[in-house]
């Protein structure tokens, strides 16, 4: 593993370093593959803490009790990815335990497990090659196997359904809230015509910045990803096509300012993870439902430094205990929010013959 925090900044720091983690995990071969054997059960040495930085804005997968940084509750780590670390500090023998802190900016959030001050990142982030490298190309960050999956989908007031069912149906006369920078973002461009599948913007696409209204050429220099993209389109209020036959983009700071356009009507709809719409539109009490649905499925995982191999390989190892492989999701933690604890209660270092089977 990479030096800890201490070995790499001077002064104080507010959580305890981690230490070595036990090399007896083989390495993954790249951040996106799952773990093939392990001699111990532990991740970790003993009295290590992992300093973990979790978004705070994706509920419900990850998100904070007090939204307001700085509050008590800004690092209470709450949703489903906090009851799975939870689950993973009381599994017996894994020598796991986090420190968490909320990180409130999502842009390049993933990079971050790369910084001494952190040591694993989290926040419903979606498993991307490309997000494992910084802005050099250099690869910097890898991801555990994925510990959930989810679809991008369509949320919109319950009469306009029918109307806005598909993406096809998509017009200039529609308008869509999306977050920067997310899978959402970039699965609605592309579903909807206005970028090519790299995220590279269609020619005469009109992109709208506090700074200057810029005008798309179609060439590679105008491009739209989850890892990032042209710089001159930091901080997008507003995506069209000056044509009128593809959706306006709406750009808002976070979902909850989305919801609250969507159900006062200046939106007709918000694209983002089919988990969190199908919440809000329990939470509406069907004023709010899903309408479209992506066909293609996300997997979502933890980050750490692309250095800490041992240490992603065990983490991966447990969480596909935990999940039973994805079979216990989303769905099942919803239904009973302590099915991963239970399952963390009753682990045995001897599971691991199950989970190597697999």
């Amino acid at each position: 593993m990479h030096p800890s925090p201490l070995q790499k900044q001077q002064g104080p720091q507010p959580q305890p370093s981690r230490a070595l983690a036990v090399g007896l995990v083989s390495l993954l071969a790249s951040g996106l593959g799952w773990p093939a054997t392990a001699a111990s059960p532990g991740c970790t040495a003993p009295g290590t803490v992992l300093n973990m930085g979790f978004y705070t804005s994706f509920r419900p997968l990850s998100y904070s009790a007090d939204p307001m940084a700085g509050s008590t509750g800004f690092n209470q780590h709450q949703g489903y990815e906090a009851a799975l670390l939870d689950a993973l500090e009381a599994m017996d023998g894994a020598g796991l335990q986090f420190a968490r802190r909320g990180i409130a900016e999502w842009p390049d959030i993933w990079l971050r497990a790369a910084e001494p001050e952190f040591d694993i990142i989290g926040g419903g982030i979606t498993i991307l090659d490309s997000r494992t490298r910084d802005a050099a190309g250099n690869t910097a960050v890898r991801f555990t196997s994925g510990h959930v999956t989810f679809r991008q989908s369509l949320l919109v007031r319950a009469a306009d359904q029918q109307r806005l069912s598909s993406y096809e149906q998509l017009d200039g006369t529609v308008r869509i809230g999306a977050l920067a920078g997310t899978t959402g973002e970039h699965r609605l461009l592309v579903l909807t015509g206005l970028a090519e599948a790299n995220g590279q913007l269609m020619e005469g696409i009109h992109v709208e910045t506090p700074r200057e209204l810029l005008v798309t050429d179609g060439s590679p220099d105008w491009v739209i990803a989850p890892s990032g993209g042209n710089p001159a389109l930091d901080g997008r209020t507003k995506l069209y096509s000056p044509s009128g036959n593809k959706p306006t983009i709406i750009y808002s700071q976070d979902e909850r300012e989305m919801l609250s356009s969507l159900l006062e009507g200046t939106i007709d709809a918000v694209a983002r993870g089919e988990i969190g719409n199908l919440d809000a539109s329990a939470e509406s009490s069907g004023d709010l439902v899903i309408s479209a649905l992506d066909s293609s499925e996300e997997l979502a995982g933890f980050v750490l430094d692309h250095r800490d191999g041992d240490l992603a390989a065990c983490l991966s190892e447990k969480l596909a205990w935990l999940t039973d492989h994805r079979r216990i999701g989303y769905g099942q933690w919803r239904d009973d929010p302590d099915v991963f604890m239970k399952r963390a209660i009753g682990y045995s270092a001897s599971d691991l013959d199950h989970v190597h089977a697999h």
